[in-house]
């Protein structure tokens, strides 16, 4: 309860310096799997992108195998047959022969027992997923470059650097992900990774807004390094990024939860994962990465160096003063303990009593005897 407590009043004092390293190592590890998936397994892409036809139709009674049975009995062209929802099949082909496209919407419906009307057929040519390929990239780039401008303009340009490169990692982990483990990638798809990028750019210019007033107002003083300065904004809107997290995951799981499994609505699930995703890797690389990153390249300015070595050469005198302390306590107690030995019968020498210059020569220190006074006569 207590640290739900300091989380709500900001005053949670966690040593996110620590962490980046790991954060970064992790995150280095996640970008070589998701590039080797793209390489290896490639993307699965929707027939929007690459051209063909696509068959869907909802009968609770038809499973995979009926559906390749059906397929197969009019052609034997590659095909993927999968299920989308509770209980609707679909099949996707490069076939874009009428002819054909209509035997095969008659051999599923006839599995189904349902009319021709109730099966979905879509075809698409691959000049149409090519044209939104070419337009989806220069949006990407356009969308960087004005990104990249507005926060040199608002903040700078290291805070611009490090924002991007958390972007670029989101979309190459989100789209790892998609590979390997063969997510359909559709025109939702495509429009739910943008949405990732604005999303991951939201909260990390927010640590970065509460970075630089802490560094105009904490800087002067010659005290704090710039990393000590963004663990302390990071500290202090810790909260407010996990709150926007929560707040932006509740209604896509109702979208993949609801609309997708109980509606059975296949753009929704395609959409909402995408997303579901994309706010989960956002949120870790605006916390361990954008912020790593940009305190790592404002440590080698010259003005965060000078106060590094202000700050190290104090550390430095601090701690030979406390093992200084530490010593001198040490021998005190070896004092401390030697008197209590002696007062608890140990064996003591005796200390000498001061012996008086008068009472020296004297056997035993015995005082001498007073003189008699000669009466005058």
């Amino acid at each position: 309860m207590s640290v739900w407590r300091d989380l709500y009043r900001g005053d949670n004092q966690f040593d996110f310096p620590k962490l980046w390293r790991r954060a970064a190592s992790i995150s280095a590890v996640l970008v070589l799997i998701s590039i080797g998936a793209l390489f290896v397994r490639g993307l699965n892409l929707s027939i929007e992108f690459v051209g063909g036809t696509s068959w869907e139709v909802s009968a609770p009674n038809v499973s995979v195998s009926d559906a390749r049975t059906a397929f197969l009995s009019v052609s034997s062209a590659a095909s993927t047959i999968q299920t989308v929802g509770p209980d609707t099949v679909r099949i996707r082909s490069s076939i874009e022969n009428p002819g054909t496209v209509a035997q095969v919407q008659a051999a599923l419906a006839k599995t189904a027992g349902v009319t021709s009307n109730d099966v979905s057929v879509t075809t698409v040519g691959p000049s149409w997923g090519k044209r939104i390929t070419a337009k989806a990239r220069t949006a990407l780039v356009w969308f960087f470059l004005i990104v990249a401008a507005y926060i040199s303009i608002r903040l700078e340009w290291k805070m611009a650097v490090g924002a991007l490169v958390a972007v670029a990692h989101d979309i190459v982990i989100s789209v790892g992900i998609y590979a390997l483990f063969q997510f359909d990638v559709t025109p939702a798809t495509v429009i739910a990774f943008l949405t990732i990028m604005g999303y991951s750019l939201y909260d990390t210019i927010v640590v970065y807004d509460k970075a630089r007033d802490n560094a105009t107002r904490l800087t002067g003083t010659g005290r704090y390094t710039y990393t000590e300065v963004m663990n302390l904004s990071m500290n202090q809107v810790l909260m407010r990024s996990i709150n926007t997290s929560v707040t932006s995951v509740l209604p896509v799981l109702s979208m993949l939860v609801i609309g997708s499994v109980f509606f059975g609505a296949p753009t929704l699930q395609e959409f909402a994962i995408a997303l579901a995703i994309g706010i989960f890797v956002g949120s870790y690389s605006s916390i361990f990465l954008a912020t790593y990153m940009v305190a790592v390249m404002k440590e080698r300015e010259p003005e965060y160096r000078a106060i590094r070595a202000r700050v190290d050469s104090r550390s430095k005198i601090e701690a030979g003063t406390r093992r200084v302390s530490d010593e001198d306590r040490a021998a005190l107690s070896g004092r401390r303990l030697g008197t209590a030995r002696a007062g608890a019968g140990g064996p003591t020498t005796p200390r000498p009593r001061p012996v008086r210059p008068s009472q020296a020569g004297r056997p035993g220190g015995a005082p001498p005897r007073p003189r008699k006074k000669k009466k005058k006569r």
